[in-house]
């Protein structure tokens, strides 16, 4: 043996020398096409609000929205995710104008698909929260529990309303038994069998929502453990991505996204169908908090959390930096 012999003959440092050869070896890239974000309208609003919990981010007015929409084209981001939110007095115990054709998701869907057709992905969130004025995600029973079936004939309606008023694609989120099955059937016998459906498979109730809650105006009381899934379990993931892909899902997605990395990264092993992951609005106000006080690099770390999500295996990752981000690849 030389002298020499007790030193490492393999050295991985060397792929890493460069910034070109770090990125020549790169196993995962972030891409525009990647991404899609996720924005909010208000109803009635002459100006964009601001989300305190959401440095950036806004509740948009029609004529913002429709801007936010043309800088994500531009930027080169995928699709934009559209969250509805009316005026207090219009909310009621059924959510009724979650399934108005004038309630603001519709008009708004209508402004976005006139103002960029097809050159944008336009999704729309298919629940009812945002319309109740208990804040659940379906309509209650008698005894104030979420009714799963009767508010399973609410998403048909909803299903219908929003694909007439453009939308690419429908995001059922409120996590109800069967509502894959029922949204396709409501798409396919009112001539939207193009409409794609984006489930909700893995929904977890989780304490990274508490921002959102501000931006789509809340009016939740109690909470959604009933229905969104306990974050201690991963078999029933599994359980409902078989459901989801039975009843006609077209893409399935993980929410949220940093927690659940191994939900994410056990439904890409699982599945040959496009896998989303919803980077939220706690996990947003994370970053841009810590940003705030100096504590960490913004930007490396938004980079770096995507990079992750992507590495598990999502195909497309909801982000409220997606315009943001795009601009800078």
């Amino acid at each position: 043996m030389t002298k020499y012999g007790s030193f490492p003959g393999a050295r991985p440092r060397r792929l890493r020398t460069t910034p070109t050869m770090r990125r020549m070896v790169a196993e995962y890239r972030l891409h525009p096409a990647d991404l899609i974000l996720p924005a909010f309208v208000r109803e009635g609003a002459a100006e964009p609000v601001p989300i305190s919990a959401m440095p950036g981010v806004v509740q948009h007015t029609r004529d913002t929205l429709r801007k936010a929409a043309v800088e994500a084209v531009e930027a080169g981001v995928s699709g934009i995710m559209l969250f509805g939110v009316p005026e207090d007095e219009k909310k009621d115990a059924a959510g009724t104008a979650g399934t108005d054709p004038d309630g603001i998701l519709q008009v708004a869907l209508r402004d976005v698909r006139a103002e960029v057709g097809d050159d944008l992905v336009i999704m729309s969130d298919l629940c009812l929260d945002e319309y109740t004025d208990h804040g659940h995600c379906g309509v209650l029973d008698a005894d104030g529990r979420v009714d799963n079936d009767a508010t399973l004939e609410r998403y048909a309606e909803m299903a219908q309303v929003q694909a007439d008023a453009g939308a690419h694609v429908v995001g059922p989120s409120g996590m109800m038994d069967g509502q894959i099955g029922v949204v396709r059937d409501a798409l396919d016998q009112t001539g939207h069998e193009d409409v794609s459906i984006l489930a909700y498979t893995a929904k977890y109730s989780s304490a990274f929502y508490g921002p959102f809650r501000e931006a789509v105006g809340s009016s939740l009381k109690g909470d959604r453990k009933t229905y969104q899934q306990d974050p201690a379990n991963l078999r029933e993931s599994l359980r409902e991505l078989a459901l989801d892909l039975e009843e006609g899902a077209d893409m399935v997605m993980v929410k949220p996204a940093l927690p659940y990395l191994d939900v994410l990264a056990k439904i890409a092993d699982e599945v040959d169908v496009p896998i989303a992951a919803y980077q939220i609005s706690g996990e947003y106000a994370m970053v841009e908090a810590a940003a705030e006080k100096g504590w960490i690099d913004r930007d490396r770390a938004i980079l770096e959390t995507l990079t992750g999500i992507k590495r598990a295996g999502a195909n497309m990752i909801l982000t409220y930096w997606a315009t943001e981000v795009a601009r800078g690849l």
